[in-house]
This record gives C-alpha cells, structure tokens and sequence, in this order.
C-alpha cells in the first residue's frame, strides 16, 4: 500500500515514533482542551499547517464547533506540513484513546501506512480538504478541486478574451489538490483557449517560492497579463507586493492591469477584489469543513455509517476508491458577489 518514494519517510518516522510522540505530547499547538465532551468518545484533531490564512480561520472555525457541539476533543496537534509530526501525532492520539481521527495530510502520498494502522485499530479518519492517495478513511471532507482549476480557467480566460499569458502558482504535485487544480486548468486552458499560453510554476504552496518565480518570469514576459494562484492564503501578499513593486499592481478596468484569479476564498481575498487588484476567488468553505469534519467524526466514533447520494446541507457524498468523499460547494467570488454575508470569508474577524 506504500508508495516506494515515501519508503524512506514512514522508516524514519517509525524510528523515532516514542521521541517524538512524548515532544507532540508536551509541545502540541492548542495543547488545552477546548471541548468538554463528557462521556462522548474522544476525538483526535490536527491541523495541518499555521502558515497560511486559510488553515489559521479552519482552526478558529474547529474550536468554535468543538465548544458549540460539546465535541470531547483531545489537545488538538499541528503537524505543520510534516508528515513525521503527523504520524507521532497520530501515535499521540492512539495513546490517549481517540475514537477517530480528523486530519489534513498535506502529503496525500505518504500517509499511507498511517492509515493503514489507524484502519487495523479500527479508529476511522475524517481528512479534510485533501484525499489520501490511498489508505482507508471513513470521509474525505473536501471541495471538488477540479471544479477549481476548471472555475478559474473559465474566468481568466474570459477576462484575457481568449489570449495571452499566464502564470500558474501551482500547488506542491504530491498533494491531490495540488494535481487536481493543475490539471483542471490545463485541460480546460488547452480546450477552450488554446491562443493563452500558461507558464507552470510549481511552488510547493511556498509564497516565497512563487514571488521568486514570478520576478524571474516578468523579466522573460514583461506582457504577462494573467496569474492563476492555487492559494490565496499562500500566495496573495508576496505577489500583491512584487506586483506593486514592480509597478504593475493597475486597478481592475485600467490599461495594464494584470487579471489575477486565486482559490481560498480569505477575506484578504475578498479585500483585493473590491480594490481591483485580483478579480476572482474561489471561496474553499473553511467553516463548512470544520463544521463537518467534527460531525463526521463524531458519527465516525459512535458507529455511523453513510451513503452515496445528495445530503441535507447541499453537497453530494461519492464513493471513492479508498472510502466516501462529501464535496462540499465552492463558489467563485468576484466584484458582483464580495459583498455576499453567506460567505465565510466576510465572517470571520
């Protein structure tokens, strides 16, 4: 079940699993708890990263339903996109008698064997917003990512009128979502406007990393007149910041304005629209995935089981080769619908 390429991984997070299972046990982000839960079953959460807007509001939207729902949550971890502090922090979660697991692996890839374990102790997994390549879960929590590459693809290339150049802040390959987005929008770019020519730029959702590519890429393309950014909780400053610096941050509807669609839906986002300097997000549902990840979750640990088919909150549950998956909307923000109160983006402090 383990990808060769993640053999050395799982080895050296298997070697040092009791050292670094005490240091998550006496280090964890959150360490208190923030649900009293009673005589629920206990639930083990970790968030994924803290570097980014959009996980940052994820993790307040989470602490709100935990007290809210008197979900028993245990210390809630933060592996910060390392699966070996993910898999101590998984071993943590076992050792303390978690019923299931709600986690984000960033790595869809390496997981694997992690999975595997949790599945052989019978404590099912609730993954949020990125689907393991394979490994058992219960449910995937997530927002169809093609659907994203696809949105953006439509918008941008309306905006350009069908030609010339873009850049792709692509995120990191390994990611399903990463993949899923990049392909989306290559497919729908190469299909419906063939006349755009679209420069890949792999970031492995690094805004540093992004910033740096794009300088190098204006220099090449002074007459780049579209960017795609997978990331806006990424990515949105440093380019903002480059683009202003280099002159070329021109309002929406002015002459020189580069047409800037992004995936995240942050309130930072919803700001740049309204200022014309992006034109479009995608709005990932930070609240919902929250929402539903302790719910799935929690009917996880008491012995729910769920179907394929529409569900009363107004997603669809697939099967996918490895479990269900409950995709959530995703609408696409732009100048007519910012404003929107039913947004998470423009709820949030």
């Amino acid at each position: 079940m383990k990808p060769t390429r993640t053999r050395s991984t799982a080895t050296a997070a298997t070697a040092v699993l009791a050292v670094l299972a005490l240091a998550t046990a006496c280090n964890r982000s959150g360490s208190e708890s923030v649900g009293s839960g009673g005589d629920k079953p206990a639930i083990g959460i970790d968030l994924p990263r803290s570097d980014s807007d959009f996980w940052n509001s994820y993790a307040q939207y989470l602490k709100k339903g935990i007290k809210a729902d008197g979900i028993n949550a245990l210390p809630i971890s933060n592996s910060q996109n390392d699966v070996t502090k993910l898999v101590a922090n998984v071993q943590a979660f076992q050792n303390t008698g978690a019923k299931a697991v709600v986690m984000a692996p960033q790595d869809t890839g390496a997981i694997a064997s992690t999975l595997d374990t949790l599945a052989s102790k019978k404590i099912p997994v609730v993954s949020v917003d990125t689907r393991p390549d394979k490994g058992e879960v219960y449910m995937v929590v997530r927002a169809d990512n093609r659907a994203y590459g696809t949105k953006a693809c439509e918008f941008l290339g309306k905006q350009l009128g069908g030609k010339g150049k873009v850049a792709e802040f692509q995120g990191s390959l390994d990611s399903i979502n990463g993949r899923d987005r990049s392909e989306a929008f290559a497919e729908c770019m190469k299909t419906k406007f063939p006349k755009i020519k679209v420069f890949e730029l792999p970031t492995e959702w690094k805004g540093d990393v992004a910033s740096a590519k794009l300088q190098s890429l204006l220099a090449q393309h002074p007459d780049l007149n579209g960017i795609y950014m997978q990331a806006g909780g990424a990515f949105l400053q440093p380019t903002l910041a480059l683009l202003e610096q280099k002159g070329l941050l021109k309002p929406a509807g002015e002459k020189g304005h580069i047409s800037i669609v992004s995936n995240d839906g942050i309130p930072q986002e919803f700001d740049a629209i309204r200022k014309g300097q992006i034109d479009a997000t995608v709005s990932q549902p930070a609240d919902l995935y929250a929402k539903y990840a302790l719910y799935y979750a929690q009917a996880a640990a008491e012995g729910k089981t769920f179907k394929p088919g529409a569900t009363d909150h107004g997603s669809t549950i697939v099967k996918i080769p490895n479990g269900l998956e409950d995709q959530l909307p995703a609408p696409l923000v732009t100048k007519d619908n910012v404003d929107d109160k039913s947004l998470w983006g423009n709820n949030v402090g």
